[in-house]
């Protein structure tokens, strides 16, 4: 590292993030940042960074596509919920190390790797590393870093300055998840569900028109698009693919009894600020080879708390509190149903509010319904080259 000790390196890649972090307010130019900071300190030809529902891990909200072919999303996913693979981004999740590599897990015979075999090395690279970017054990963002052939594969010192960072960004990424609000407005008349229908090889067929409101909403998707997105070839498709083609394979994976979720659905947030819930399904649950249908519709307030409590870090005690309030209960309800005084109630309440930057109930569920988690990078997708 130029003779820097390996401690100097990662305190001046996590100083460079931390500064990047102060310096940029939208999530689009401070992923930029990230990737130029983490070029420098770890070079690589092409990347993709994913935000992520932190329960469902699916990617849910901004990304960034750096020098990655759209063709091979199917691949991607294909590999990530329905093959047997190394370093899968659910286990990355999971495990103490939060960035692996390829070649390491494979023990330099990446040809084992699915994903290698299908995603990576068609696109001309040979080696992958995976980042999670966590607060504790929650996961926020994910990336897939790659190197083109020629350049050493991915070292030690790589993922440990990687693994430096991974906290840095989770944190900024859920502040930035937390505090940002709607910078346009989309129809608020919209509440019809909508309904898009894939083929098994992850290919759009149809949509109704409600579906194709609700996707003009959360993606900012223009009539061209459908043009693009209902096209028979794959490289045509954009970046939308890389968000819903994984929701189409991990619907498959359950049908197959391979995804322990038991189910397939990620929440986003559309232009006007309004929790959506997108679920997948085989349309025969006992043939994964049958058409998914993918359903969009507003989010009710009990599926939206899971993923404040971990914006808030909320304790057991106080989700619960949280919980019952996003369903009406007064304060004396709420003690009846957990057996506690009036008064603990009142001092959890308290607490949430803190945690949650609001003085009131209302305030509180105007934050929760109309703030959170809208991401500017739905309607932002970075493409490089």
């Amino acid at each position: 590292m130029f003779g820097m000790t390996r401690a100097m390196a990662a305190e001046r890649l996590v100083a460079s993030i931390q500064s990047a972090d102060a310096r940029y307010a939208t999530v689009d130019e401070f992923l930029a940042a990230v990737s130029g900071e983490v070029r420098k300190a770890v070079p690589f030809d092409g990347g993709l960074w994913f935000g992520v529902d932190p329960t469902t891990l699916l990617a849910a909200s901004y990304k960034r596509i750096e020098s990655m072919d759209a063709s091979y999303c199917w691949p991607l996913w294909h590999s990530e919920f329905q093959a047997h693979d190394v370093l899968l981004f659910r286990d990355l999740a999971r495990q103490p190390e939060t960035a692996g590599s390829l070649r390491m897990a494979t023990g330099d015979r990446p040809l084992r790797s699915t994903r290698y075999r299908e995603f990576v090395r068609p696109q001309g690279y040979e080696d992958e590393v995976r980042v999670a970017f966590r607060t504790g054990t929650t996961t926020w963002a994910v990336a897939g870093l790659y190197r083109e052939k020629g350049r050493p594969p991915f070292d030690t010192d790589a993922l440990r300055l990687l693994q430096s960072i991974s906290r840095p960004v989770g944190v900024a990424l859920r502040n930035r998840s937390v505090s940002q609000v709607p910078a346009t407005r989309g129809s608020e008349a919209l509440r019809s569900p909508g309904v898009l229908l894939f083929n098994a090889q992850g290919m759009l067929m149809s949509a109704n028109t409600h579906a194709k409101a609700w996707l003009r909403e959360i993606y900012d998707q223009g009539e061209d698009s459908w043009t693009i997105l209902l096209s028979e070839h794959p490289a045509s498709h954009g970046p939308e693919a890389y968000r819903l083609q994984g929701l189409v394979s991990q619907a498959q994976a359950v049908a197959r009894g391979h995804d322990e979720a038991g189910s397939a659905w990620l929440r986003c947030r559309d232009r006007s600020g309004r929790w959506v819930v997108l679920h997948a399904s085989c349309m025969d649950e006992r043939d994964p080879g049958s058409p998914v249908a993918i359903v969009i519709k507003p989010a009710q307030g009990t599926e939206i708390v899971p993923i404040i409590v971990e914006a808030y870090a909320l304790t057991a005690r106080e989700r619960e509190v949280l919980r019952a309030l996003v369903r009406g209960l007064s304060t004396s309800d709420i003690a009846a149903e957990l057996f506690l005084s009036s008064h603990t109630v009142r001092d959890y309440i308290k607490s949430v509010f803190e945690k949650a930057g609001v003085s009131s109930r209302g305030e509180l569920t105007a934050k929760l319904f109309a703030e959170h988690y809208f991401d500017h990078m739905h309607t932002s997708v970075v493409h490089e080259s």
